[in-house]
């Protein structure tokens, strides 16, 4: 897959949620490696998600992850705490907020 065809899988599937009663603010940066390597962000900030193909200099948490496994982990067919257990997710940041990735893959 392209980056392109990752990003827009991926940003179908967070757009879903439902992130009205979220409060506050949270910058998660994507790096993806391998097929599809690119970067990308989700910004929640107060109840509004945005999801973009750009590097977000301001962030919380940068996730770098193979983009086939960033993909199970979106479509909820690998743990994302396994994933990082593993060693397949490695999360640079503030691993508290890195946990809320879930309230974007809850479907």
């Amino acid at each position: 897959m392209t980056f392109q065809e990752v990003f827009d899988e991926v940003r179908n599937v967070f757009m879903q949620a439902d992130v009205s009663d979220y409060q506050g603010h949270l910058a998660l940066q994507v790096n993806l490696q391998g097929d599809g390597q690119g970067a990308f962000y989700a910004e929640l900030n107060n109840g509004n998600l945005n999801v973009e193909p750009y590097e977000y200099y301001d962030r919380d948490v940068i996730f770098t992850v193979d983009s086939n496994d960033f993909l199970k982990i979106v479509h909820r067919k690998l743990d994302p705490v396994f994933a990082f257990t593993v060693g397949k997710l490695r999360i640079d940041g503030d691993l508290g907020k890195a946990l809320e990735i879930q309230k974007l893959i809850k479907n």
